[in-house]
């Protein structure tokens, strides 16, 4: 779906909150904190700017942000864990005004890292501007796919299939997907007004993810160390505008 440029100036409006949301979490990250903690964080912001949570409530997720250290790729619930030096965790946040949905996460690391981790921080991230650059009028969609899989796996890294990007818009999740890789097609052709939520997902090791006991946590199979970033784009006449960034 395109979006008018009143749509835009709304999603524009909910993703500076979830700039701003990142930015108080990351910020709050450090070793003896509760992931519940960095929710508390979350919630602050959506209250002092007048912003609802998209996450809250979306088929019972019980809080205002996922959290999701090391091996933990998406979906995880904060609660009583203790972040660790030498963490990484996941934050994905989220925002409505005025009906208009943000989406946007970071993955930080806690105190000092070994190399190959802070590579898979670095990667992942460069794989999200890669995708974020094919968001051109005329291009196809699954360009972003595989710029996100040529970066991913040209550091040596995996890209997870099993979760993707989406449209993003008067709901959080719209169709089309947005997957990391190149599914064999080329998808739709992309027009000035289309908004989409591009979120690589990078392993240091396997693909292959397993859902936890609590319904929503998703971590690697073999355990090892995932990263995850993304943002909220729109495709305009002057090339990609990434919304989810302090005003």
């Amino acid at each position: 779906m395109r979006r008018r440029p009143d749509e835009i100036a709304k999603m524009r409006k909910a993703g500076r909150v979830v700039a701003e949301m990142l930015e108080v979490t990351s910020g709050g990250v450090r070793p003896g904190v509760t992931t519940a903690q960095l929710d508390k964080l979350a919630r602050e912001v959506l209250e002092r700017r007048g912003a609802r949570s998209n996450f809250l409530g979306y088929h019972g997720f019980p809080a205002v942000i996922c959290t999701s250290p090391n091996n933990v790729i998406v979906h995880g619930i904060p609660g009583p864990y203790v972040v660790q030096e030498g963490d990484i965790i996941s934050l994905d946040c989220g925002a409505i005004i005025e009906g208009y949905h943000g989406d946007a996460a970071v993955t930080v690391p806690v105190g000092e890292v070994p190399p190959k981790v802070d590579k898979l921080i670095r990667v992942t991230e460069e794989a999200l501007q890669a995708g974020i650059a094919q968001l051109v009028e005329g291009n196809r969609l699954h360009d972003v796919g595989l710029a996100v899989q040529t970066v991913a796996e040209g550091a040596g890294f995996s890209v997870v299939k099993g979760y993707v990007g989406h449209a993003i818009g008067t709901q959080m999740h719209e169709d089309p997907a947005v997957p990391n890789y190149w599914p064999g097609t080329p998808g739709p052709k992309l027009r000035t007004g289309m908004v989409f939520a591009v979120e690589p997902m990078v392993n240091v090791g396997g693909e292959e993810t397993v859902v936890m006991d609590d319904g929503w946590t998703v971590v690697t199979v073999d355990g090892s160390l995932s990263a995850h970033f993304e943002h909220t784009i729109a495709v305009t006449d002057d090339g990609p505008e990434v919304l989810t960034v302090p005003g």
